[in-house]
């Protein structure tokens, strides 16, 4: 990342060379033999009310970054500055304010919400936990939030099992933002749903972005989505960014034979169409 990058106060989330390894053990005394750098080095900005997507196959780091980036994975060296904040350095008290502007939308909408609780007590939760409202307000700040996700009020003592996936992960959402926050990360939010719900769901987070004034980092594997949905895209490769442009120009003009590779996977959408082959040995879109 650039120096003015660095410094510009245009972006609300700046990652700059930022790395995460995990320790590899062996031996009775299991001592560490070598380290599995899962981000390696890697630097992103996003401006306010812009969404970039962060994509790469499965185990390029992508949920690493996020968990890094909101402090829930060890970081071995790097900076990540939210709102001119250094998130890494904060103390408890700052971390604890910092994580109040961003919300996190999971992939697996079943695992991410506690059976046990009901709707209300889940999409609540945020709220009781950093003491923003109590009693009465509670219950109308979630009845607000099920309606703009468009679920009812009347889901509020339903269980998650009650509820399709889809809808669940419209309750995930509603839990994103119950805090109001500034940033939303939406860890590969549709990969777990039908087609059609898919769709659903990318149309409620666009219309909520542009009501709500949100900055979205969107994590997904399938190019398809990223270009129906992002502004800027960085693609992602064994923990490092290969390739970051806006989403028109990597699509016109891909440079990295893997984000070729990643664009040639797309499914194309009539009989018989087929592209030449790239070094990967798939099929690649040329550039220009």
């Amino acid at each position: 990342m650039s120096g003015d990058m660095a410094g510009s106060n245009n972006y609300l989330l700046e990652v700059e060379d930022l790395k995460t390894y995990f320790p590899v053990k062996r031996g009775v005394l299991r001592r560490t033999v070598g380290y599995i750098k899962a981000v390696d080095g890697i630097s992103f900005a996003i401006k306010a009310g812009q969404t970039l997507g962060l994509v790469g196959e499965s185990g390029c780091g992508k949920t690493t970054v996020v968990r890094s980036i909101v402090r829930l994975a060890p970081t071995r060296a790097g900076r990540v500055i939210f709102e001119q904040r250094d998130v890494l350095s904060a103390g408890k008290d700052e971390l604890r304010r910092l994580r109040r502007e961003i919300g996190l939308v999971f992939q697996d909408s079943y695992s991410s919400l506690n059976p046990r609780m009901t709707v209300g007590a889940i999409v609540g939760e945020p709220l009781k936990v950093h003491g923003e409202i109590r009693g009465s307000e509670i219950t109308e700040r979630i009845a607000e939030l099920l309606s703009k996700v468009g679920l009812s009020s009347e889901h509020i003592n339903r269980y998650p099992h009650e509820f399709s996936g889809g809808q669940r992960q419209r309750i995930g959402v509603a839990r994103a933002l119950v805090l109001e926050p500034k940033l939303v990360i939406c860890d590969e939010p549709v990969s777990a749903l039908d087609v059609s719900i898919q769709s659903q769901i990318l149309n409620l987070l666009k219309d909520l972005q542009e009501e709500l004034g949100l900055t979205l980092l969107f994590i997904a594997h399938d190019l398809a989505v990223v270009r129906f949905f992002c502004d800027v895209v960085a693609v992602m490769y064994m923990g490092r960014i290969v390739e970051l442009a806006e989403v028109d120009q990597l699509y016109r003009n891909p440079l990295h034979p893997y984000t070729r590779a990643l664009i040639s996977a797309v499914p194309q959408a009539g009989p018989g169409l087929q592209r030449p082959k790239n070094s990967f040995g798939t099929h690649a879109v040329r550039g220009g």
